[in-house]
């Protein structure tokens, strides 16, 4: 029984060691047993683990970075400066803590940071992504280009507007970026032009939020790339054809209800029932609407088709009702529900066209999307 609080001393122990970045420090995880030190000084001023791992640990972890610095300096390997940065920043950002620990800045008075060496540092790596993203521009491919603009992106995050990046930022998504036309052919019946338009218009938002302008694929209306002269890349058609609207079907069905109920009497020796009856009659009236969609897209480069699927889509609206003569007790509680509802006007042509199209909507945007998903 005594064994059970040295158990639980020795697992308390134990994370306080971890806490405090003991561990961290014997595997020569400098920087993260240092911070792990200094956010226990925060809470515990007079730690002995932490002031003692601070102690000890930050002269060893000053000549692991300087170690670092020299041998990145001396070797010749692409995006060197950026291992450099890495290690600084953790520095500085290890330096600040000290700083802002009145308990660690008494074991460490004058931590060092590097900010004046950084601001060197940055320029020698936005310069080797801006030397590495003009070499990709040169090759004058859309892959390439991709790779030029992430470059050049990398470059002016380490430096803002460090020489032209971002001009040619701009040059390499422009072809980068492939280019989509989405051409919709209109319904051959006229009362359903609106609906028609509403379907293709909700499925080109949906393509440019997927794709936004920060991505390498756009989209445009037939009148936009015709506004700005735009040769496109592929091109989307789209035609909803064998499409019916509105077909009513009724039908009746006739139910004899019956139902035997107990009913009190006043000799207890004598069970008496009573008998209800009643016929009902259970109508429905099914507006059943369905089509399909022609998907297709072209490279107009290559005079290609590379896509081309029909999608079905159905919808069935459904109404139903009943009428009974006779006991009204000896109908169930669905059949009683059923009496209580009437007949409802037909749902309007418009609306019905845009339910069948719902699920083809669904099915669309998921091929357009893994189609496009690769560039």
């Amino acid at each position: 029984m005594k064994k059970a609080p040295i158990f639980f001393l020795f697992i308390i122990l134990t994370l306080i060691s971890c806490s405090t970045g003991k561990k961290a420090l014997q595997k020569g995880d400098y920087f993260s047993a240092l911070t792990k030190a200094v956010e226990r000084l925060k809470s515990a001023p007079n730690n002995k683990n932490a002031t003692k791992v601070l102690k000890e640990g930050y002269p060893t972890t000053l000549n692991w970075i300087n170690e670092e610095l020299d041998q990145i300096q001396n070797i010749n390997a692409q995006f060197k400066w950026e291992s450099a940065i890495n290690i600084m920043e953790q520095a500085n950002h290890l330096s600040s803590e000290i700083r802002k620990t009145p308990a660690a800045r008494n074991i460490i008075a004058n931590p060092k940071s590097f900010t004046s060496e950084l601001n060197s540092i940055y320029t020698k790596a936005a310069n080797d992504r801006y030397n590495a993203g003009t070499k990709e521009l040169d090759l004058n491919t859309r892959e390439s280009a991709r790779m030029a603009y992430e470059h050049f992106k990398i470059a002016d995050n380490f430096v803002t507007g460090y020489k032209d990046t971002r001009n040619l930022m701009e040059i390499s998504k422009e072809i980068a970026t492939v280019k989509v036309v989405l051409e919709t052919i209109p319904v051959s019946v006229s009362r359903y032009q609106l609906s028609s338009e509403f379907f293709y218009d909700q499925v080109f938002e949906f393509l440019n939020n997927q794709f936004n302008q920060y991505g390498f694929v756009n989209f445009f209306t037939p009148f936009q790339a015709e506004k700005e002269n735009l040769i496109p890349d592929y091109i989307i058609n789209l035609e909803f054809f064998d499409f019916s609207v509105g077909n009513l079907t009724h039908s009746e069905k006739e139910e004899n209800a019956e139902k035997r109920v107990k009913i009190d009497s006043r000799d207890s020796t004598k069970i008496q029932y009573r008998t209800y009856k009643a016929k009902i009659k259970l109508l429905s009236d099914q507006v059943v609407s369905g089509g399909s969609l022609r998907s297709r897209i072209f490279e107009p480069a290559t005079d290609k088709l590379l896509f081309d699927e029909i999608i079905p889509g159905t919808f069935t609206w459904v109404n139903q009702y009943a009428i009974f003569v006779g006991d009204e007790e000896a109908l169930d509680n669905k059949q009683l529900r059923l009496t209580k509802r009437s007949v409802l006007p037909l749902p309007n042509q418009q609306d019905l066209f845009i339910d069948f199209t719902r699920p083809i909507y669904d099915q669309l945007t998921q091929k357009l999307s893994r189609f496009f998903s690769r560039f």
